[in-house]
Formats: structure tokens, C-alpha cells, sequence
């Protein structure tokens, strides 16, 4: 033999080797039943079921929530005596308290000057914790006195927008003495329409 001839032929041997290496390799990285496929397809369930529950979690903040009301104000909120937007105005509201809400158009029917409060709570009725929500104000709170309250205070809600709401224990997140609107809007997402909602900030909106 000789040795190009050799040389040929060891060549077409390891071209042989790798090929059938290569096509190991993809056969092995398509098997589910490999350990090291499963461990990649647990992991990408994982995080599938993760961003499922997040989803879940930012909707169940906005469980029971009361989109309309009665119209009916707690005693003792005075209506506002220049409001911004007055009675009858057209807005146009960005806030996303809950779905369908921002960038709706919206009608006011209502507006008063107070102190108006985000807040944490969690809801007598049992569930995960409500952080942050918005808006109650100060007349909607038990025993709350006329002074402002600070962030961080503890103090019960009297107000039911949501389920669960009434009578629980909440912590303040934030404080702001504001004009708060009551407003008719149909949601930019199912055109549901929400009368007499409770509670958009003056900063909220703006005109049409």
C-alpha cells in the first residue's frame, strides 16, 4: 500500500469517527429520556410555571375589586370647591389600578379635597397579602382623627371597595393631600361599563 493511498484511507476513517460522533451528539441532545435533557426541560417548566404564577399573582391583586359604586361619599368629605376637572368633564385617565382602566376615557361625576392614601393590607376574608392599593381616603378609615396620617402608620379600613377589604388592618404606603375624582368610564379592554368608580387622583387625569 501506499502511503497516499494510507493516508487516504486513515482520513476517511476518522471522517467516519466524527460524523457518527456529531450525530450522537444531536440524537442525544433531541432524547428526552437523557438526564441532562430532562434537567433542561425541568428547568425551562420551572420558569414557564413561574411566570404563569406572577401573572396569576398581579391578577388576584384585583380580585373582588368593586368597579362601580353606589355613589354614596363617607360623611364628612367635602366636594372640592375648584376642582381641576370639574363635574361633567371629559378625561382622560392613566392609572392602571385595574385592567381596562388606563387610557379610558371617562366621565367625572364627583370630585372632593382630601387625603388620599395607598396602602397594604391583608383581606379579612383570608388570601394573599394587597399591596399598595389604590386609593382610599381619609374619611374611609376607622378612628382615623383629623390629621393626616404618615407612611408607615397602621390603621383599620371602614370602606369595602374590594372583598375582604372592610375591617382589616392596613399599613400606609404613601400620603397625599389631593383633589380625588369619582369618575363613569366603560374599560379600554372588555368596554365594561364602571359607574361612580372610587378613587382617581387629580394627577391621574388629564383632559381629553
Amino acid at each position: 500500500m501506499t502511503k497516499n493511498k494510507f493516508m487516504l484511507m486513515t482520513m476517511s476513517v476518522l471522517t467516519a469517527i466524527t460524523l457518527a460522533a456529531c450525530g450522537d451528539t444531536e440524537e442525544d441532545s433531541m432524547n428526552p429520556a437523557d438526564p441532562d435533557n430532562q434537567v433542561d426541560m425541568t428547568e425551562e417548566m420551572d420558569e414557564a410555571m413561574d411566570e404563569d404564577a406572577d401573572e396569576m399573582d398581579e391578577d388576584m391583586g384585583h380580585e373582588g375589586m368593586e368597579h362601580s359604586s353606589s355613589g354614596e361619599v363617607p360623611e364628612g368629605l367635602a366636594e372640592a370647591e375648584n376642582p381641576k376637572f370639574e363635574v361633567g368633564s371629559k378625561v382622560i385617565m392613566n392609572a392602571d389600578h385595574m385592567p381596562g382602566m388606563d387610557g379610558a376615557e371617562a366621565t367625572v361625576v364627583g370630585a372632593y379635597d382630601t387625603t388620599v392614601y395607598s396602602l397594604s393590607f391583608t383581606p379579612t376574608t383570608g388570601g394573599e397579602p394587597i399591596e399598595n392599593h389604590k386609593w382610599v381616603i381619609h374619611e374611609e378609615l376607622e378612628e382615623a382623627g383629623a390629621t393626616p396620617l404618615s407612611v408607615g402608620d397602621e390603621i383599620i379600613i371602614a370602606e369595602d371597595h374590594m372583598e375582604g377589604m372592610r375591617g382589616a388592618t392596613s399599613i400606609i404606603d404613601s400620603v397625599e393631600e389631593t383633589t380625588v375624582y369619582m369618575v363613569d368610564f366603560n374599560t379600554t379592554d372588555s368596554n365594561e361599563a364602571v359607574t361612580n368608580h372610587k378613587w382617581v387622583t387629580e394627577s391621574e387625569l388629564s383632559a381629553e
